[in-house]
């Protein structure tokens, strides 16, 4: 059972931790695919304590529209939460094989989310920069194509997957991208989705009536009302959620959504709320996970997601 902390008031109250000691991150997004991309987007927001936001990124998968749809719905979500000062760069509308041979032209497809990735890799820092990546892979792919040297410099924390088992919208937006990073030195680890199983971010769901319960006025209150994907003015991130919950479709008993890219911000906040191993990584070939034993190359696997902590934190972020 989830504990609704007492709301008191719009602004957050929380006290800042020193910058040198937050997570410097590039949060690379497809944010008008489905839902669970805006309420990740708020959710760091709503974390700057912890996080370091350098830039936001964004990219197009089959779901959600153009480059155009998905950079307008993180404008909405970031003036929702009194955030637009921070950088928006549209990424690829194509995929990584499509843009490859033509990254030494001054007018590449991604170019700005591509640069950007690059530009912070490269700032000195204490530790590495944190690239969470809630999309398909090719803005990450391609940074690394046009600057090897980052990789060393980056920690990749990518939502997709459904591994062991084959699937899912991410990774099937871009596969030559996924296995690209698989086969670089990139610290690479792997959110699993699992569609339907409790073992992946698929069981970090929410039900509408938890949504409708607990969400309203949540977040700081604007002045001038921000107009949703779906139609209507909205005023603050609770009373848009509620609205994105209303145009999506429910799965399960009881129905509720999964709001998978949530849990991999949650994860870099607090790796107690899931398992993380080592594992050889693997390569997708046709569709299907090819495993490679002997492989030097490790990449960290993410399961067995704490929900409640997860939501609750969520909502308590959201409150404060």
């Amino acid at each position: 059972m989830l504990i609704l902390l007492v709301f008191v008031g719009c602004e957050s109250t929380r006290k800042a931790a020193p910058s040198e000691s937050k997570i410097s991150v590039v949060f690379d997004t497809d944010t008008n695919n489905e839902l669970d991309d805006q309420h990740a987007l708020a959710y760091l927001v709503f974390n700057q304590d912890i996080f370091n936001i350098e830039a936001i990124t964004i990219n197009t998968t089959s779901s959600g529209g153009n480059i155009e749809k998905q950079y307008a719905e993180a404008i909405r979500v970031l003036q929702l939460c009194k955030a637009d000062t921070l950088p928006v760069l549209k990424g690829a509308d194509l995929s990584f094989v499509e843009i490859v041979p033509t990254l030494d032209s001054t007018t590449y497809d991604g170019k700005d989310a591509v640069e950007v990735i690059i530009e912070e890799a490269h700032k000195p820092a204490a530790e590495k920069l944190v690239v969470l990546a809630v999309g398909k892979l090719s803005n990450i792919a391609l940074a690394l194509k046009k600057d090897s040297t980052i990789a060393d410099k980056v920690r990749l924390v990518w939502l997709g997957s459904n591994y062991p088992e084959p699937g899912e919208h991410n990774q099937n937006n871009d596969t030559v991208a996924l296995n690209y990073i698989l086969n670089s030195p990139i610290d690479f680890e792997m959110v699993t989705v699992r569609y339907s199983k409790t073992s992946g971010t698929s069981y970090v769901s929410i039900t509408q009536e938890e949504v409708n319960n607990k969400m309203p006025g949540l977040g700081p209150r604007i002045s001038k009302p921000v107009t949703g994907r779906h139609g209507g003015e909205f005023y603050c991130f609770g009373d848009y959620s509620i609205n994105l919950f209303e145009h999506i479709d429910y799965h399960g008993d009881p129905p509720s959504r999964a709001l998978f890219d949530l849990a991999a911000v949650a994860i870099v906040k607090n790796s107690a709320w899931a398992e993380v191993r080592e594992h050889p990584a693997p390569l997708l070939v046709n569709g299907v996970w090819i495993e490679r034993p002997a492989n030097s190359r490790k990449i960290k696997i993410w399961e067995n997601f704490k929900r409640d902590e997860i939501i609750g934190d969520l909502f308590a972020s959201l409150a404060q």
